[in-house]
């Protein structure tokens, strides 16, 4: 188990191409009562290392990749090295387009998690509501409840965190949760190793945090720790990924989830899942020939479990150039 929340705490931030997003989230971050700002630049090309470079408060680590990893080899690069250099007590982790509501570190400072090897704050988008890609959730295959509400036609809320738990007092017991506002403790890093960098971009926090689980570490939702996130990876309405190519690691990296999750169980949920994402299609209108084509490669190396396709390859697969940044 963890010891109390200690006097170290380093937030770890993976950016790439969002200046303006930055600027916020570390004035933000550098408003509360952190140790160590650890921020990691996928070699962003949009004058984010002269503004790091800018600053003077001693508090912030710059990590500059000479190439784009992606979100997961950020976090990945950047897990390693702050507990390398700060062996902090809990480290935070965040995207650059996501912050902690003032108040929130200071929040988890004067809370006790004693007991718990890693706390997931509540995600909220920029307008004030919850932030469903950051719902937190339980395995629904380790959880005969869950199972049966998804089962029956919850959808991905038979097994996420509902609404009525953003209002509720007191930690609760999860089994995965996003990097956007994670506490991750001291013992949580030791057990649980660090996340697999070669996913690029999503399912790499989810894999982590399932790990996490299966090392028989706690993973808790604390609702009153309020983060925001202000993301436009979704068009609206439609829930297409744009850019394109960012369809390719959702599906392939979400295969590899379901197979952690479900175990024996992946085969027979793959003939439920599949012909969904066949339908999505329609929501890509002239594009839907290059999502079939994404999809295709996402399914073929899930199955074989390759994690080398270059981003080159995926994005003149999408039909999009390679000048296209990763948002």
């Amino acid at each position: 188990m963890t010891e109390p929340a200690g006097q170290r705490i380093a937030a770890l931030v993976v950016t790439f191409n969002r200046l303006a997003q930055l600027h916020v989230t570390v004035d933000r971050l550098l408003a509360e009562p952190i140790d160590h700002v650890v921020v990691v630049d996928n070699a962003s090309s949009d004058g984010t290392a002269a503004y790091l470079a800018s600053l003077v408060d001693p508090r912030v680590v710059v990590i500059r990749l000479t190439g784009n990893r992606g979100g997961a080899g950020g976090f990945e690069a950047g897990l390693r090295q702050a507990t390398e250099r700060f062996d902090p007590d809990w480290t935070l982790v965040m995207d650059d387009d996501a912050r902690p509501e003032p108040g929130a570190v200071a929040r988890f400072r004067a809370d006790n998690h004693q007991g718990w090897d890693a706390v997931a704050g509540a995600v909220y988008t920029g307008g004030g509501a919850i932030c469903d890609m950051n719902r937190p959730s339980v395995n629904p295959f380790w959880h005969a409840g869950a199972f049966l509400r998804t089962l029956l036609g919850g959808g991905r809320m038979g097994f996420h965190i509902g609404d009525a738990a953003y209002g509720a007092v007191g930690t609760a017991e999860i089994d995965a949760a996003s990097f956007v506002g994670l506490f991750l403790s001291r013992a949580a890093i030791a057990g649980g190793g660090y996340p697999d960098g070669r996913l690029f971009i999503y399912g790499d926090d989810v894999l982590y945090t399932l790990g996490l689980r299966r090392a028989g570490l706690r993973l808790g939702f604390a609702p009153e720790l309020r983060f925001e996130h202000d993301f436009k990876t979704f068009a609206a309405r439609a829930r297409a990924f744009r850019p394109l190519w960012k369809t390719y690691y959702h599906h392939r990296n979400l295969l590899f989830v379901y197979h952690a999750a479900a175990g024996l169980l992946f085969w027979p949920a793959l003939l439920f899942i599949l012909p969904k994402w066949l339908f999505k299609a329609r929501h890509y209108g002239a594009d839907w020939r290059a999502y079939y084509r994404l999809l295709g490669f996402a399914l073929w190396d899930a199955a074989r479990g390759r994690l080398d396709r270059s981003l080159a390859e995926v994005k003149t697969a999408s039909g999009e150039g390679l000048s296209l940044a990763q948002s």
